[in-house]
């Protein structure tokens, strides 16, 4: 195993440990804290700049920028259109995950996604139909979020 790969590796598996951190807070608190995810998109960007530089390939690191943006993006306009729906850590938590997802592929980041809405919809109509939530039931974001993510990675 070459360096790169252990550094690829490592950082998904720290990546893991924070994930798991945030979709615990998220279950009890609805909240994604800046305290987290801010630093974790920080040193995500650093890490890609890091990458394009030592392998010389910065296709990866311009797909991961558009990724951010995009998923990024299209959560602030989510957000923008319901204020009670999308919180602005979920925006800011798509942003990371677009920048993960990107760097890897096109197709990591459309089912991540996808997934992420997928997941969180069969959730939330087992939980309507099961009586335990109705319409305006308040139901963390986040963790479909990232278990969308990891799919993402997992089926690329």
């Amino acid at each position: 195993m070459d360096l790169r790969t252990v550094a690829v590796v490592t950082v998904h598996l720290m990546l893991f440990v924070i994930a798991c951190r945030l979709v615990a807070i998220d279950i009890r608190t609805h909240r994604l804290p800046n305290r987290i995810v801010l630093p974790t998109l920080a040193a995500l960007v650093v890490l890609g700049v890091a990458d394009a530089i030592a392998s010389g390939e910065s296709t990866a690191m311009i797909r991961a920028v558009f990724g951010m943006l995009i998923l990024g993006g299209f959560y602030a306009a989510l957000r923008l259109l319901s204020r009670e729906g999308m919180g602005g850590g979920d925006v800011k938590l798509a942003a990371v995950i677009g920048l993960i997802l990107g760097w890897h592929s096109w197709q990591a980041l459309a089912v991540g996604a996808a997934s992420a809405f997928l997941l969180g919809a069969l959730f939330s109509v087992s939980l309507m139909m099961l009586r335990r939530a109705d319409g305006s039931t308040r139901i963390a974001f986040g963790p479909w979020m990232i278990i969308g993510a990891l799919l993402g990675i997992l089926m690329e």
